[in-house]
């Protein structure tokens, strides 16, 4: 090691940043931050709500299971992104790595807006899914290191849930997108895509301001800078009344600075000091990859298939959904920081999975009409919302700093490709069979998934709640007195 990497850091940095009240800050920086969710929830909206205009496109002219492969090979390019730029994210910080995976989204969304035929569209959405898998690494790691943590469950869930924000916009713009009475849907499918480039334009501005996690430059050694970046923090709340806590009930934590973090510590991190943790991460990543990408990938299939809703007002039946989704890590978020995490975690997986085998069934009988069968999923995804963002709570707070990005890039990319990857295509198909039964046994699928890592979460789960990161998980770099 250089002597530089040998160097012994004592810092009351991370205390500091906890102690602070809400405020502006915290505020600007969900905005700034949190808006990745409302780009993949417009991202994914659109994907699904212009299901019916690439079908009928004259120049894709796209199968069910075409749809459903692009859908598959957005989620690949999360997977291959969110593992690269994680590890990258750790190396080289957090502020640099949100600027270029934001960067690549722009691109990327705007180049599939100008797709010509299957593979061009293909590939664009696999980089476009490569941007956004890069943003959830980058991002949460950003988010749970700024945030206090008697906030961090509620800020996480509240976060997570404005995915749904953007896909009410996507819904909404694909209601007037693809309405042939206003527009070509050969020329509306294709704005949808370049007006999401447009909204990633606004952001990049809007994060100009964050400043690099003091954490992430504590650790590096770069303790001068932490302790500017904090002091700037601090002084937005130095106005009367405002009291930040005392320090002395907070020895100093001792760090031995690093510039990186070896591969061979990071598997030995989390799959062998860490494993249960592990373990538990996989399964809830899994089992809400899969829950969603099947069912919502394919949402307006179902409806325009069995229900015979036209492709131009499938945006009206995904806006009460979007509605639960947002809702529900909302209203049930700050129960994660009251009652704690793995009931809650446990509770809200098991209800998702009991209410969709419930409305499957329900499904198979065709006994619910359109509307019906929209307010079933609108109920089911108030709860599924919350367990889903629980998932990247749990994996982005339970690991140590040194590898946090990666660690959340890992399971996010294990949990997707075992969960998620496969399921748009695997629902494509049996939606194309027109057989009721043949979708049932997916959706009863998605539900034994949820149901058993609700068990998981109650019986191995981490009580986080209310706890410095660096209680939660010890830093691999804690210098030994």
């Amino acid at each position: 090691m250089t002597p530089r990497q040998e160097k012994i850091v004592e810092t009351h940095v991370p205390a500091r940043l906890d102690r602070l009240p809400w405020g502006r800050f915290h505020t600007l920086v969900v905005i700034a931050l949190g808006i990745t969710w409302i780009l993949d929830g417009l991202e994914v909206t659109l994907a699904g709500s212009i299901a019916g205009a690439l079908e009928a496109s004259p120049v894709l002219a796209f199968a069910p299971a075409e749809i459903g492969l692009a859908s598959s090979l957005y989620l690949f390019g999360a997977v291959v992104g969110a593992l690269g730029f994680g590890w990258l994210t750790d190396r080289l910080g957090r502020r640099r790595l949100f600027f270029i995976t934001l960067g690549l989204y722009l691109v990327a969304t705007a180049a599939t807006g100008l797709a010509w035929n299957l593979w061009s569209f293909c590939f664009f959405r696999l980089l476009t899914g490569a941007g956004i898998g890069g943003e959830y690494a980058a991002v949460n790691s950003t988010i749970q290191e700024l945030i206090p943590a008697r906030y961090r469950g509620a800020t996480d869930l509240a976060i997570n849930g404005s995915f749904w924000i953007g896909g009410a916009l996507g819904a909404a713009s694909s209601i007037l997108l693809l309405d042939p009475r206003l527009i070509d849907p050969e020329i509306g499918w294709r704005l949808s895509f370049l007006i999401g480039a447009a909204l990633g334009l606004f952001i990049l501005a809007l994060r100009g301001w964050i400043p690099e996690s003091p954490r992430w430059l504590v650790l590096h050694g770069h303790e001068d800078e932490a302790e500017r970046v904090t002091g700037r923090i601090e002084a937005g709340f130095a106005a009367p009344g405002v009291h930040l806590g005392d320090l002395a009930a907070h020895p100093p934590l001792r760090i031995l600075a690093r510039r990186r973090t070896h591969l061979g510590e990071v598997l030995h991190t989390l799959f062998v000091a860490h494993r249960t943790r592990a373990f538990v991460g996989l399964t809830l990543m899994a089992a809400q990859a899969f829950f969603y990408n099947a069912i919502f990938f394919t949402y307006a299939l179902v409806l325009t298939r069995f229900y015979a809703v036209p492709a131009e007002h499938v945006g009206w039946y995904i806006l009460p959904f979007a509605l639960g989704n947002v809702l529900g890590p909302l209203c049930l978020g700050p129960l994660f920081d009251s009652i704690g995490r793995k009931p809650m975690i446990a509770f809200t997986y098991c209800t998702s999975g009991l209410l969709l085998a419930v409305t499957g069934l329900l499904f198979a009988q065709g006994v619910l009409g359109a509307t019906q069968q929209t307010l079933a999923w609108t109920i089911i995804f108030f709860f599924a919302s919350a367990a889903a963002s629980s998932a990247y709570l749990t994996v982005s707070e339970t690991f140590p700093i040194e590898i946090r990005a990666l660690a959340i890039a890992i399971f996010y990319a294990a949990g997707t490709a075992i969960g998620g990857v496969a399921a748009p295509y695997l629902f494509g198909l049996l939606i194309g069979t027109g057989s009721r039964g043949a979708v049932l046994v997916g959706y009863m699928l998605g539900a034994a998934l949820m149901l058993v890592a609700g068990l998981v979460a109650a019986i191995w789960g981490v009580a986080a709640e209310r706890k410095p990161l660096e209680s939660v998980a010890r830093p691999l770099s804690v210098a030994e007195d």
